[in-house]
């Protein structure tokens, strides 16, 4: 391996560490979230139409953050330890990926049909990606210096400011890459059988409802 190849390996072997800690943060998450909403259930019963609406809402959401991943990844592809990416989504956010997968699953919570459980489900998963977001900053600091530095001064860490938009160069388009990310965002829609599953067990009286929430 030549010499310049040597920190873009360093910063691969990094960003993987970094990606395999959020998979299984992310999984744990799912995994607690899922176990609590057996035993919860919406303020309004499935068949209102309100209960619908927010399940429909929550279906948007889950395509947008599908989508959002997908657009993410054609900017960040193959270049994340090569250079700091600074068009596209990652022009408005340091991290787009993060903030499309809170947008998804806030759609996974409004599957049960509560208002409650998708702004919770939001809110958990952006916190949780905070612990992992911090991490990769210090690592990407001090792999790629003020170049980064400057980015994390001019570009916010999680909310979009869209004032901020500019196009740029995609990365080359990689069928892998795109495929990975397109198999993790659909087991957002997993959550919508789930709860039907979830729902009609509760309603047989198989699950016991211990709250109920708007």
């Amino acid at each position: 391996m030549a010499p310049a190849d040597l920190p873009n390996a360093r910063a691969m072997t990094g960003l993987g560490r970094y990606q395999r800690t959020r998979r299984l943060v992310i999984g744990a998450m799912i995994a607690v979230l899922f176990a609590l909403l057996l035993f919860v259930q919406s303020l309004w019963p499935p068949e209102t139409a309100l209960h619908e609406a927010i399940e429909m809402i929550g279906v948007v959401l889950i395509v947008l953050g599908i989508v959002g991943r997908l657009w993410a990844n054609l900017y960040i592809a193959g270049r994340k330890s090569e250079m700091v990416v600074t068009g596209g989504p990652y022009s408005m956010t340091r991290n787009p990926l993060y903030l499309f997968s809170a947008v998804a699953a806030a759609g996974v919570g409004a599957q049960i049909g509560s208002i409650t459980t998708m702004v919770l489900f939001a809110v958990l998963c952006a916190g949780t990606f905070q612990i992992v977001i911090r991490r990769e900053e210090r690592f990407l600091a001090e792999e790629f210096g003020e170049p980064y530095r400057e980015y994390m001064r001019r570009v916010p860490r999680f909310f979009p400011d869209i004032r901020l938009y500019r196009e740029g160069e995609t990365g080359a388009i990689q069928s892998k890459g795109l495929l990975s990310t397109l198999l993790d965002g659909l087991l957002f829609f997993i959550a919508m059988p789930v709860f039907e599953m979830i729902d009609a067990a509760q309603i047989a009286g198989n699950l016991p409802v211990l709250l109920r929430l708007p």
